[in-house]
């Protein structure tokens, strides 16, 4: 990833949403180019990164320049779909609808039939016509907000991990055995691979390239460097549909859940971040051999609110069978050069490309809700200057802040960061609190096939 962008304006690194005659436009140079166009997916993403909406003939869509009505219990939904009464955004308040309108740029073929079905995304007002603060693309801005305030403007590539499977042989981790950084994917996979290449170019979306990881089936969906961090977890999560769609047509199925196999590795979301100022410099660039002052403010920042944030950056009791020796995932507050084992990597780069590597999120974590903890410390080491810990690695108890291992844990953490709360919002920490902690109630309740078994 580069930090440096030619030409590029940070005062319009992100824009608001559409409205009348700017949808209206961009949906009619859409029609031009696809003409055949007959339906239209409509939708937000939830707090799980899942897409909620509908579909509409495209005749319909002209309407949409008004805006329409989505409940707002969309963001008290769990993995299953179902409202989270504990929220009090269900039957209690009486599921009220908010108003909804198109996000600018996110109108693009759908990977099922890109010359008939297009999709767009949405976003959400409030009853007084602001942004919902419960949505987390929202709560990601407000984070983007305070640092653009700061001339700070992040630039961000992320990288996505993700199992193809057989939905015959789900568990079969070697039924199509791949080697890590293997230039020829197996045959079967081969082509949907390259579909999925094909459908990214198709949507705009800037993917760079798909890597073979060491486990077999695992691959890696690489993105170009943005300094549209709004624009990027879009597109991430168009990505992360896309794949889907595409293994479906394949008949294999595309995995991203944190920990599918309890004996392969888990799936991450890692991202790279760089800090521009106004003129486009790297700010984090320091002397040669150096790290430069905001360099260190940034990681202290992001290390101390780390062990809190692993509530958004592992999301489910799934997600912290990551955390695990052995994995290359780390187990501590930690940062290191050119060490993949820590939490915050520092890459090999010249000057001018000086950047963090946040190596904590899972697969299945939401990009927008990540970058909004990973962020929301960076600008915490700016406003509150910490000393730096030393580079350490990430499994020994060398010093560094050990990370919970389990969400009960997490939970417990981020619902007394009085930091996360401030910068992601009160009203949305409540809520994530009260539905993970929900979630994870209802998973407890349940008796597994491993207890069964015990025949006691």
């Amino acid at each position: 990833m580069h930090a440096n962008i030619i030409g590029f304006n940070p005062m319009l690194a992100e824009l608001p949403a559409l409205h009348g005659r700017s949808f209206r436009k961009e949906l009619e140079q859409y029609l031009q180019r696809h003409p055949d166009t007959e339906q239209l997916d409509i939708y937000l993403n939830d707090l799980n990164g899942q897409l909620r909406g509908k579909r509409l003939p495209i005749a319909e869509a002209f309407s949409l320049e008004k805006g329409c009505y989505f409940p707002l219990s969309i963001y008290a939904m769990d993995l299953h779909g179902r409202v989270i009464e504990e929220s009090g955004l269900g039957q209690q308040a009486g599921e009220p609808d908010r108003l909804c309108l198109p996000v600018p740029g996110t109108l693009r073929p759908c990977a099922r039939d890109p010359q008939r079905h297009a999709q767009l995304l949405l976003t959400m007002q409030n009853a007084d016509g602001g942004a919902c603060e419960l949505e987390p693309r929202v709560v990601l801005q407000q984070v983007l907000k305070r640092l653009h305030a700061r001339n700070c403007f992040p630039v961000v590539a992320a990288e996505l991990e993700f199992y193809l499977q057989d939905p015959q042989q789900p568990a079969d981790a070697a039924s199509c055995p791949t080697q890590s950084f293997a230039v020829d994917a197996p045959e079967r996979h081969h082509a949907l691979l390259h579909d999925i290449e094909q459908h990214a170019r198709l949507q705009g979306l800037p993917l760079s390239g798909v890597v073979a990881e060491a486990a077999s089936g695992q691959y890696e969906l690489n993105l170009h460097h943005s300094p549209r961090v709004l624009e990027a977890c879009d597109q991430i999560l168009a990505l992360k549909r896309l794949t889907r769609q595409m293994a479906e047509r394949h008949r294999q199925h595309a995995c991203f859940m944190a920990k599918p196999c309890a004996h392969a590795a888990g799936s991450g979301l890692h991202f790279h971040i760089s800090l521009q100022g106004e003129h486009g410099e790297n700010l984090l660039t320091g002397a040669p051999g150096e790290l430069s002052d905001n360099m260190q403010q940034a990681m202290a920042g992001m290390l101390a609110l780390m062990p809190a944030s692993m509530a958004i950056l592992a999301p489910n009791i799934n997600a912290f069978r990551r955390f695990r020796p052995g994995m290359h995932v780390p187990l501590r507050a930690s940062w290191g050069h050119n060490n993949r084992t820590v939490a915050l990597r520092l890459p090999c780069a010249d000057g001018a490309n000086q950047r963090i590597e946040y190596r904590l999120a899972g697969a299945d974590a939401n990009p927008y809700l990540a970058l909004a903890a990973i962020l929301g410390g960076l600008l915490h080491g700016l406003e509150q200057p910490l000393p730096l810990p030393p580079a350490t690695n990430g499994y020994e108890n060398d010093g560094a802040a050990p990370l919970p291992l389990s969400q009960q844990e997490a939970l417990a953490l981020f619902r007394h960061s009085q930091p996360l709360r401030e910068l992601l919002g009160p009203a949305f920490c409540s809520l994530w609190h009260t539905c993970k902690s929900a979630e994870l109630h209802r998973f407890e309740e349940q008796v597994t096939a491993a207890e069964l078994g015990w025949m006691l």
